[in-house]
């Protein structure tokens, strides 16, 4: 999480990023410039909201013409690696895959091979994983598993 997100876009496009995703929390007053200047750019825009931000803060940035496509739920305070999984996290995933059945839904935090089917069954398509994946004796393993357990979660909602 930054501060000035819109400091951040030009060399990370430069750089060769596809996305950019940035707290709502952090971009509440210029959202619309920054998801402008992201596209501009060639990246896709998406946005991420801390656990205690209400899901309703995201709805603007969705509803518009110049809107993001993804939203990143936090399952974890942003900022430190190897936090617990926060489940009722997953009320926001859940409300958001109803609303917008096509978005792109992430979670990040916590995330491993004993939390990922609560992510994937409430509608998170997409997952980051560190401390399950990096700390794990067969990373690739945990990564078939995350990917796998997404991948059937997709299937059963279809």
């Amino acid at each position: 999480m930054v501060t000035n997100p819109l400091d951040y876009v030009e060399p990370l496009g430069k750089a060769g990023a596809s996305g950019f995703t940035f707290h709502v929390e952090a971009a509440r007053d210029n959202w619309q410039e920054l998801v402008q200047r992201i596209k501009s750019k060639g990246m896709k825009p998406g946005v991420s909201l801390k656990p205690g931000t209400p899901i309703e803060e995201v709805y603007p940035l969705l509803d518009g013409e110049n809107s993001v496509e993804l939203v990143l739920v936090m399952t974890v305070e942003p900022g430190f690696g190897g936090q617990k999984f926060m489940p009722e996290m997953m009320d926001k995933v859940r409300t958001l895959r109803k609303k917008y059945p096509s978005l792109d839904i992430e979670v990040d935090g916590g995330l491993g091979p004993s939390t990922i089917e609560a992510a994937s069954s409430a509608g998170a398509n997409c997952v980051v994983a560190g401390s399950s994946v990096f700390g794990a004796p067969d990373p690739a393993q945990v990564i078939t598993l995350l990917r796998n357990s997404v991948e059937e979660a997709q299937k059963r909602s279809l």
